[in-house]
């Protein structure tokens, strides 16, 4: 699940900047683990220890309270219950990818995000957003191509996937939705050659960079397999040792069988 994390800490840097290139320096001094490393790594958390989703991200999400929430997410993290608020946010999408790693069968890896994402998104798009993601690193970590992919999740999602990454970038605006983002990030995949060139084909999107590059990079480690040394050694500097120490558990438990 590194490569989700990856994606959301090179991402950091170029939210909200509309950037347009894929020309861009990878790491800057100011690039750091977002919202979406810390629900995805409570996601993790949950399924090493068969614990609540809900439980969890609450947990973590108290602990980081400085990681960039949503407004309305933030009231649901410190309220005393879990009681969700019907959102279509792209925040059950971007915590989704452990569930894709982790669950061995495409009913399995449907349910549990479903699960994941209706403890605070419980909008059917929410929901939507969370299995599409989570299905996506499932297919590709079991070696479908990537027109077995697209095809798979457009039709079952009614995702328009037919579109390319050049296609997208002149338009495209910042969108929080999982309508708006799964899309997209799903594409920055499908166009990409390698897992770097994912995440450079997310950012220069222009939108929602942390998020759109954290869900790309999921089903993009999924698929390639490999993420460069200096990659993977920038990031990791920059997490917590909490966060290694469940992301370390996490690949030897499930991704380094």
């Amino acid at each position: 699940m590194l490569g989700a994390i990856a994606g959301d800490v090179i991402g950091s840097a170029y939210e909200h900047s509309r950037m347009k290139t894929m020309n861009i320096p990878l790491f800057q001094t100011h690039s750091r683990f977002t919202d979406d490393t810390v629900m995805t790594v409570a996601v993790a958390d949950a399924i090493l220890r068969s614990a609540d989703y809900g439980d969890s991200m609450k947990s973590f999400g108290r602990r980081y309270p400085d990681a960039g929430y949503g407004r309305d997410f933030m009231k649901w993290l410190f309220s005393p219950e879990i009681r969700p608020y019907n959102s279509w946010g792209n925040g059950s999408a971007m915590r989704a990818s452990p569930i894709g790693f982790a669950f061995p069968t495409v009913e399995a890896v449907l349910a549990e995000a479903r699960k994941s994402a209706e403890v605070s998104h419980n909008h059917p798009e929410g929901i939507k957003g969370a299995q599409a993601a989570a299905l996506a690193v499932f297919l590709a970590r079991g070696g479908k191509s990537k027109e077995d992919i697209r095809k798979e999740i457009g039709e079952r999602f009614g995702y328009n996937l037919k579109r390319t990454v050049e296609d997208i970038r002149p338009v495209y605006r910042f969108d929080v939705s999982c309508q708006g983002s799964v899309p997209e990030a799903i594409l920055s995949f499908l166009d990409s050659e390698d897992y770097e060139d994912a995440i450079r084909k997310a950012i220069s999107l222009g939108g929602d960079s942390d998020t759109i590059a954290c869900i790309a990079g999921g089903i993009s480690q999924a698929f390639y397999k490999v993420i460069s040394r200096e990659i993977v050694g920038e990031v990791r500097k920059r997490l917590p040792t909490e966060f290694l120490e469940i992301i370390d558990r996490f690949d030897r438990t499930f991704m380094d069988t």
